[in-house]
């Protein structure tokens, strides 16, 4: 007879921990305008399989979980953040949506192949922030 964990689960088979990281993964992944096919390809899985990660049906390995966080730029800590976790850290809503926007524009940038690219996204970013 196969054993099994805490309230007769199978160890092998999801936890909260893991559809919190699917769930991080997903509002990640759309909050930079990737498809699942898009990221997926990135990861070199397919798109199926990166849907059972996000919706928490498959768990993450370590080394998926290290590419996953290198191709959306966010440190692995980021995925394991509940949302109440990350608010509260924030010392106020304000600091929260602009950690969330560095986040992502941090995204963006990593993304450009191009010297020439880079240094016209960072002539922009100097232009706009003149209110610091």
């Amino acid at each position: 007879m196969k054993e099994t964990g805490p309230g007769n689960v199978s160890p092998r088979s999801p936890s909260d921990v893991d559809r919190l990281v699917g769930e991080n993964v997903r509002k990640l992944r759309t909050q930079r305008n990737l498809t699942l096919a898009q990221l997926a390809g990135e990861l070199g899985i397919s798109h199926q399989q990166l849907q059972k990660y996000e919706t928490g049906m498959n768990r993450l390995s370590a080394g998926t979980l290290c590419n996953v966080a290198a191709a959306l730029c966010v440190p692995i800590e980021a995925l394991f953040l509940a949302q109440a976790q990350a608010v509260s850290k924030a010392t106020s809503r304000k600091d929260a949506i602009l950690a969330e926007l560095r986040t992502e524009g941090s995204y963006w940038l990593n993304r450009s192949q191009s010297e020439q690219t880079l240094r016209q996204m960072v002539q922009v970013l100097k232009a706009l922030s003149s209110d610091t």
